[in-house]
């Protein structure tokens, strides 16, 4: 059994990955609020700080300003 299970991570996004501050299976859009496993992470914005579960989110987020 996972000791993180079902807990949402903090991460420091960098440009070419991130790092774990504080353990977790997953993180939360920062456009849909949709939790997002570590595992399947693909899309983040360094200057924002977030995870976004797809390209479509992270392009709102870009246009959001």
């Amino acid at each position: 059994m996972l000791m993180n299970s079902g807990r949402a991570a903090k991460l420091h996004y960098l440009a070419n990955g991130f790092r774990v501050l504080v353990p977790g299976d997953h993180v939360v859009c920062g456009v849909s609020g949709t939790p997002i496993a570590l595992d399947e992470l693909r899309y983040w914005s360094v200057a924002r700080q977030q995870a976004y579960l797809s390209a479509v989110e992270a392009t709102k987020a870009e246009q959001q300003g």
